[in-house]
């Protein structure tokens, strides 16, 4: 959640995001009146904490509307004595930096700040962005669009600690890496890490 953002409008964000999705897929009439229900309440809340209208905050829903767009995945490069950082995926047992999907109210620090923390046990604190990957380049998704970003992150305190999603968090010698997770980190992602590493005004890279 972005530092000081009003609780209604964390809900109201909320509602819009699950009515968005239910009218983009939902086939059942039923449903489809539910999800437009949904999507007047959220316009209502805003309606009724700012200036603008409720016919006005519809029509942009409805620009909006079902319209795809590319998701964003954070990953977090965290090094100590010349090793990174690496968590296990419980979905296929590979290791990827730890990150994910971006959540709907946070600034892009906070969301790898927090990914790095809820994923390793590590606190950081992001310090450069060092990539943006087009994912669907490097590996095609099934399902999303996704755009990767790679930021380098400073330690502040903590030790590698498994969580629900990763049974397992360790540093890795970059000679020694186990078993990728191809979709989430790969090759040429820790190949750019550690040349920024080797060259600290190294440009940001992105395709």
């Amino acid at each position: 959640m972005e530092k000081d953002t009003p609780q209604w409008l964390t809900f109201a964000r909320e509602i819009y995001t699950l009515s968005q999705a239910g009218l983009a897929y939902s086939k059942n009439d039923f449903d489809l009146e539910r999800y437009q229900r949904l999507q007047e309440i959220s316009a209502e809340i805003i309606a009724g904490q700012s200036a603008l209208e409720k016919e006005a905050i519809l029509e942009s829903f409805s620009i909006q509307a079902g319209y795809p767009t590319p998701k964003v995945d954070v990953r977090g490069a965290v090094i100590r004595d010349g090793k990174i950082l690496l968590v296990q995926e419980i979905t296929d047992g590979r290791w990827s930096l730890p990150g994910g999907w971006a959540d709907l109210g946070e600034s892009p620090q906070e969301m790898v700040e927090r990914e790095v923390l809820e994923e390793s046990g590590m606190t950081v604190k992001a310090q450069k962005v060092l990539a943006v990957y087009d994912s669907n380049r490097v590996n095609p998704l099934e399902f999303y669009h996704a755009y990767k970003v790679i930021f380098l992150c400073e330690i502040i305190s903590g030790e590698p600690t498994p969580s629900y999603e990763t049974p397992d968090v360790r540093f890795f010698d970059p000679a020694g890496l186990p078993p990728l997770s191809p979709f989430r980190t790969n090759q040429r992602i820790l190949d750019e890490i550690f040349a920024h590493l080797a060259d600290s005004g190294r440009p940001t890279s992105f395709d």
